[in-house]
């Protein structure tokens, strides 16, 4: 018996050390705001496993107690154990959850309040189920629109606007800061900032439907000449097909129903209801970060997005196959 106990105690370090390893860790604070919060994060699990080792101590010693004999009982009505009561049921969970309740209100009086006088550089919108990411910070020529990932200049604050067009959702990027979430009617913000570059990943923390599970960002934090060099990028129209298959691919795409919903800048395409395709080569992952960004991902995702990801808006597209297929695939591949 002492030897599973033992074992189980092994595992669950174990898991408990991966968990801390993972890209969403909480425990490894990238930025100013998450390392704010993360002292709070340490103290409630270093309570939380001090409690529990109590209360298993408590419940080994009830376990194995002396009782008496089946001859004798105490009568059921003779009292006692209020003591335990009051003590561990009302007075050490007051003084705990009011300890924990004056840290976090401390905490959070460190973080900046939208003031409505800093306009945001950036605007995030929740979709079911991906990120539209808006930069609104510049002249109206220097504004454009991408999707899913998130560029930002390292060592330097960014100030971020969060709303949703359908349901609620709740923009979270554990390694930068708390979760902030996305209200239907009106605008929360939230203040990012990342100290070394590097990907920072992200995802929606307040459950949105079907598809939740699978609404992934990033967050790139570049050095400053790459993320003005990102910038003058992301600002130019799409790239003009080189070749004749890609020609080819970007007829594909304009005779058929990707531009009823896609926008893809500098052409015939101006759909407002899916992701901007402008630079869709640039980015990491399709489907909001479920897969990545490769030639066999994006064949099975244009003619069977219901089967990668069901109950997405994107329908699948069973008539492009063959050589249309691939010319489509060759087109939005060369979308840098």
């Amino acid at each position: 018996m002492i030897s599973r106990f033992r074992t189980a105690g092994l595992l669950s370090l174990l898991l408990g050390f991966v968990a801390c390893q993972t890209p969403q860790s909480t425990m490894a604070p990238a930025g100013p705001a998450s390392g704010r919060i993360n002292p709070l994060q340490w103290v409630v699990l270093i309570l939380f496993c001090v409690i529990a080792f109590i209360m298993w101590v408590l419940l080994a010693w009830v376990a194995t107690r002396r009782r008496g004999t089946l001859d004798f009982h105490e009568p059921w009505d003779v009292g006692g154990g209020q003591s335990w009561v009051l003590i561990g049921g009302f007075t050490i969970p007051f003084i705990v959850l009011f300890f924990l309740f004056v840290f976090g209100l401390e905490n959070m009086a460190g973080f900046p309040v939208h003031d409505g006088m800093v306009k945001p550089e950036i605007r995030v919108v929740g979709h079911q189920w991906w990120w539209e990411i808006d930069y609104i910070g510049g002249r109206a020529d220097q504004q454009f629109i991408t999707a899913n990932e998130i560029h930002i200049p390292v060592g330097r604050p960014v100030d971020i606007e969060l709303a949703t067009r359908d349901v609620i959702h709740s923009f979270w990027v554990p390694k930068l800061h708390g979760k902030v979430d996305l209200i239907p009617g009106q605008s929360n913000y939230i203040r990012i900032e990342a100290d070394q570059p590097g990907i920072y990943h992200g995802e929606c923390a307040e459950y949105c439907g079907q598809q939740h599970a699978h609404m992934m960002l990033l967050v790139v934090a570049d050095n400053p000449d790459e993320y003005a060099a990102w910038i003058d990028q992301q600002l130019k129209p799409a790239t003009q097909p080189t070749t004749a298959e890609a020609l080819h691919g970007r007829d594909v795409f304009m005779s058929g129903a990707c531009i009823l919903c896609h926008t893809i800048r500098g052409t015939e395409a101006h759909g407002a209801v899916a992701p901007d395709l402008t630079h869709l080569a640039s980015r990491a992952g399709i489907a909001a970060e479920s897969y990545d960004n490769n030639i066999a991902n994006l064949e099975a995702w244009v003619t069977h997005a219901q089967s990668l990801k069901p109950g997405s808006e994107m329908p699948d597209l069973t008539e492009f196959t063959g050589t249309d297929l691939r010319a489509l695939v060759t087109y939005l591949r060369e979308l840098q």
